[in-house]
């Protein structure tokens, strides 16, 4: 062990919370970027995206062009302006989005800011996860964001689920097989390399395949309700039958995202309860307390 391991849980959360409470917003993130040097483009490229932006101004609710947009200005390195055409495009959707337009939204807000992952970046993971939290990409930055504030005993347990489901030639795996070993040295994990599986492995905890579709047509307002049954099912199913780390994790992050805190403290406790003794389980298990923003 590299002393990590010996800190109490309870003094964990705390500092994380703590760090994640205080570190630098987006927009502080992105005034410490140095300034990028101008770029040679060719000159029909070029015409092309300036006649992609004034289009983009003056029909600010075609959704084809804000996604054409935060391509080709994440082509040029632009991610402060592909984000915000990304957040434009899931506006003017209003709803019918998916898991992976929100962890794209974040991925170009990390880029952005050099690799850090911001609060508001944390968010549209957040919000990616709840619609399917096998999201590879998601996962990966997920994981990336509790290093950053300290939990790298949770980030090793997500990235080593990650890796083990796969698929093995996925661009998340490469990047998470990239530092998964210094994480694990920080959170005091003899670490022994993780073979991806080579097709996609069991779906990890999340909503049905049918429960992502259904929201992706639904208002923000009916995305709480198909949240709040999925809940209120899986939470029966718990207190009558158990489950496991993840499905008790996955509760406690749904309950966070709908604000109701003290029904997540609640679980939180009785989870701790449930997996005394099971370090790998109770290291999931906060890391779900940490994104439903639960203090100890």
């Amino acid at each position: 062990m590299h002393g990590y391991g010996d800190m109490p849980l309870a003094y964990r959360i705390a500092q994380a919370q703590e760090r994640a409470t205080d570190r630098p917003s987006q927009a502080q993130a992105e005034a410490g970027m140095p300034a990028r040097p101008a770029e040679q483009l060719d000159e029909g490229y070029q015409t092309l995206v300036e006649q992609l932006r004034k289009t983009a101004r003056e029909r600010d609710n075609d959704a084809q062009g804000q996604a054409l947009l935060t391509q080709h200005e994440a082509n040029l390195g632009n991610f402060i302006a592909a984000y915000q055409a990304k957040q434009n495009y899931i506006r003017i959707m209003s709803g019918d989005v998916s898991a992976q337009d929100f962890t794209e939204t974040a991925e170009l807000m990390v880029m952005a800011a050099g690799g850090y992952v911001s609060p508001e970046a944390e968010q549209e993971l957040r919000t990616a996860l709840t619609l399917d939290g096998g999201n590879g990409p998601a996962r990966y930055y997920w994981g990336l964001m509790l290093g950053q504030i300290g939990r790298p005993d949770m980030a090793y347990q997500i990235w080593s689920e990650t890796l083990q489901t796969g698929p093995a030639n996925a661009p998340w795996i490469t990047g998470i097989q990239e530092q998964i070993g210094d994480m694990a040295y920080r959170a005091g994990v003899d670490y022994t390399p993780i073979t991806p599986s080579p097709a996609q492995g069991a779906p990890l905890a999340g909503p049905s395949a049918e429960d992502v579709a259904s929201a992706q047509e639904m208002t923000a307002e009916d995305r709480q309700g198909m949240i709040r049954g999925m809940v209120t099912r899986l939470s029966e199913r718990l207190a009558s039958d158990g489950g496991s780390p993840e499905e008790w994790a996955r509760l406690i992050g749904a309950l966070g995202v709908l604000g109701e805190s003290d029904q997540a403290t609640a679980i939180y406790a009785e989870a701790v309860q449930t997996f005394a003794g099971n370090d790998a389980a109770l290291a999931l298990i906060a890391s779900s307390a940490v994104q439903a923003g639960i203090t100890q």
